[in-house]
């Protein structure tokens, strides 16, 4: 597993705009869709919300992810993206928003992909995530897959 440093930043940061725009293109060339309509940069920047920039020794930025809330107890993952692949990278970005969002209270995650993702719907179920009906945005759109967690409070 490579070594990096995860760290809570502005979202509208250099390193975090060009996370946030290759993950838009790497999205576009999958699926066909960026998904920058379901994507707005003030949604991580309200309370109980965040936005984080993973890095490695060198101190470049090579992953992102972002939580929002939906309400008390749910919150959404969003711009999840690691530049780096089968390197555990998206792992740690994922261990620490869930982290995060335990402390900030939340009970559950949910987050949305496409089905087309195959990579990425591969990922979130090997790392407890199980499907639920689309919601919000989603609704009306069967390329979407959606995804939730509990989260278990170790108190």
């Amino acid at each position: 597993m490579m070594i990096v440093t995860i760290t809570e930043e502005d979202p509208d940061q250099p390193d975090s705009l060009l996370l946030v725009t290759e993950l838009s293109n790497t999205l576009e060339n999958i699926t066909g869709d960026s998904g920058k309509s379901h994507f707005n940069i003030e949604d991580v920047k309200v309370h109980h919300s965040l936005f984080v920039i993973a890095r490695n020794q060198a101190g470049e930025a090579i992953g992102c992810g972002a939580l929002r809330p939906i309400s008390k107890n749910t919150c959404e993952i969003k711009r999840m993206y690691a530049r780096i692949q089968n390197e555990g990278l998206g792992t740690q970005i994922l261990t620490y928003l869930e982290i995060r969002a335990k402390e900030l209270n939340y009970q559950v995650i949910w987050l949305e992909t496409r089905l087309i993702n195959h990579s990425a719907v591969r990922f979130y179920e090997k790392n407890g995530y199980h499907r639920i009906q689309n919601y919000g945005h989603y609704i009306d759109h069967p390329e979407s897959i959606c995804f939730e967690k509990h989260l278990v409070n170790s108190e």
